[in-house]
């Protein structure tokens, strides 16, 4: 068992002392001596499990910037922690990169009634069967309270001591690696919770040289801002080293503001390729960025930020308002069959054309030859069901036929596919946002910004009632939050479960369906009885901003390479004329379907689909 050394960064501090509760006088508080670089040092050692916190200037005691333990909760004192102490069984794990994995995203608090590692390891054999690659899990990163989504995080080194701690944390991932399932793990770098950040207390952190919706900049380019890079740095490499994780996704990196020369996601891809050489296995860094810039996935030695992938909301977007016909806020430039092939063509819709919402142009193209596994895409996650007024997920509201269609265009896509835990089956329980501030007046502050962040939206309209906003605080919106796992056994849930595994394993066995060859696919529609619309001069097909959601009636044939997803979102059966470059057989179908072969002298073969169905032919 090794000991550890304190040392903290505190760069304008007169004074430092180690604080150790429960220690005798004298042997409580230690004076530090101060290093370089405004570090400073005790020249105590203090073994696994011994509790400890900083004072500065004479202050309070606070929990360690870089702490791995917070037994006691964000406020109170930090302990130290020994890695190597777990016993590790996945010496054979040689890895999984991102890149064509089927991903699926869970909430560990929501995921299970217990909402601790233990419970969820005791479910991994369903993300098995169900064909999963990667499991995401949202931000274990220690916040105030027992319950919340995992965004206020405000200890970038420790695990949130409900969920399991971080002992919890090694034994999910190796029991994943035992499963041949890899993990990533959602870490927060652009900004801290607001209740247990004391950062101020010992140096620069954060500057108000760049603002963010959270308030000032994490401190990446003014002074200091080096000691504040290696804390971010160091903070991801020891998921990799220390907790075994194989890929990382960066929350809302367009809030990282860097005018330094070399960003910092630059520097940390770096040091993640050279961790992944030395590891012998593939490390993933996701980002999830609302840029639309394909500088996330360049590479490094090409002035890029060097991630192996980044998220692709537009695909979202482009797909859900298709199929829902929601148009309000974000969706205002989506919901037609020519967007949806601009999306599942080249990743981003907004590629420098008009973004409505933003008022301005937006984003920029994807270059050609880029591999399609670097967009992460999907029909559901946590914010695009969370960030609802009612946390409704889209099988509240749409029938079976709709979600098989949503379940075919993401997973046979040349994308790397993402799931959100239960969608596989259509699940009916809504995901709540939910809050546990202790703090009364900071619960009373969300409450009120939830319900005025909806207020500009046209819920009435969409929900066609008036919209009673969750109370993020109650247990009930929690409660109301956790998978309901009676439900895979009900027929239509198991239907759509099933048909989700048959998906997943055609993405395995047909090579065509699981390429990320963005030249290899096309998109082809007709809408019910109406004329396609044309572009209007953005580029985009014109939309209609109102609320009410009228969704896209008609066919779609996505083309990848010899493989055909043909999908029927109209009520109506339709045939459906499919051009083929050679023999195919049925893959795949919901609700059933005939094909009949071309005729002498042609290419083409049509398929006669029921209303609301999917065919898959390759």
């Amino acid at each position: 068992m090794s000991a550890v050394r304190p040392r903290v960064w505190a760069p304008s501090a007169d004074a430092v002392e180690l604080v150790r509760p429960g220690a005798p006088a004298p042997d409580d508080r230690v004076r530090m001596a101060r290093s370089v670089g405004g570090w400073w040092v005790a020249e105590v050692d203090l073994p696994h499990g011994t509790d400890y916190a900083y004072a500065v200037d004479g202050g309070d005691p606070r929990p360690d910037p870089r702490s791995r333990w917070q037994p006691h909760g964000v406020h109170g004192a930090s302990r130290v922690l020994d890695t190597d102490l777990f016993t590790w069984t996945d010496a054979g794990w040689t890895g999984r990169d991102v890149r064509g994995a089927v991903v699926y995203e869970l909430h560990l608090g929501t995921f299970t009634p217990e909402g601790t590692f233990d419970a969820a390891i005791a479910r991994l054999d369903h993300l098995v069967e169900l064909g999963v690659d990667m499991v995401e899990i949202m931000p274990v990163a220690a916040f105030n309270g027992v319950h919340g989504w995992g965004y206020d995080g405000v200890s970038l080194f420790a695990v949130h001591e409900p969920y399991g701690g971080p002992h919890g944390l090694q034994a999910f991932v190796d029991a994943a690696h035992g499963r041949g399932l890899a993990v990533c793990l959602d870490v927060v770098h652009n900004h801290l919770g607001p209740s247990g950040n004391y950062l101020g207390t010992f140096g620069p952190y954060l500057t108000g040289t760049h603002q963010t919706p959270w308030g000032d900049a994490i401190n990446l380019d003014d002074e200091g801002a080096r000691e504040v890079r290696r804390w971010i740095c160091d903070s991801a490499v020891q998921w990799f080293r220390d907790f075994h994780v194989d890929a990382l996704r960066l929350d809302a990196v367009h809030a990282l503001v860097d005018a330094s020369p070399r960003h910092v996601l630059a520097e940390l891809s770096d040091e993640v390729a050279a961790l992944a050489d030395a590891l012998g296995r593939p490390l993933s860094l996701i980002a999830e960025s609302d840029l639309n810039d394909p500088v996330s996935v360049a590479p490094t030695a090409a002035h890029g930020w060097g991630m192996t992938a980044q998220w692709a909301d537009d695909v979202h977007h482009a797909i859900h308002a298709l199929v829902t016909g929601e148009r309000h806020g974000y969706y205002v430039d989506f919901g037609s069959p020519e967007v949806l092939r601009i999306a599942l063509t080249g990743a981003f819709v907004h590629d420098g054309a008009w973004s409505t919402f933003r008022g301005r142009p937006w984003g920029r193209p994807v270059p050609a030859g880029t591999d399609g596994h670097r967009f992460v895409v999907f029909a559901s996650d946590h914010d695009q069901v969370g960030n609802r007024a009612l946390g409704d997920r889209p099988s509240e509201r749409l029938d079976p036929g709709a979600l098989a269609a949503e379940a075919a265009l993401v997973l046979l896509s040349p994308f790397t596919p993402m799931l959100f835990m239960g969608e596989e089956w259509g699940a009916r329980t809504r995901w709540q946002y939910f809050t546990d501030h202790p703090e009364p007046e900071l619960a009373q502050a969300v409450r009120e910004g939830r319900r005025s962040e909806f207020a500009s939206h046209s819920w009435t309209s969409l929900y066609g009632t008036e919209v009673e906003v969750p109370d993020p605080q109650s247990p009930t919106t929690v409660a109301n939050s956790h998978l309901d796992w009676s439900e895979p056994e009900d027929p239509t849930h198991a239907r759509l479960l099933d048909w989700y595994r048959q998906l997943i394993a055609l993405r395995r066995s047909v090579a065509d369906l699981g390429s990320g060859d963005l030249a290899a696919i096309s998109v082809r529609s007709e809408a019910d009885d109406a004329p396609r619309e044309l572009a209007d001069e953005t580029g985009l097909p014109p939309v209609h901003s109102d609320a009410a959601a009228v969704p896209w009636h008609g066919w779609i044939v996505m083309h990848r390479g010899a493989a055909r997803v043909v999908v029927n979102l109209s009520e109506h059966e339709r045939s459906v004329p499919v051009a083929l470059t050679g023999p195919v057989d049925l893959q795949a179908s919901w609700s059933g379907c005939t094909v009949t072969p071309p005729g002498p002298g042609s290419s083409e073969a049509t398929v006669l689909l029921p209303g609301r169905s999917v065919a898959v032919l390759a």
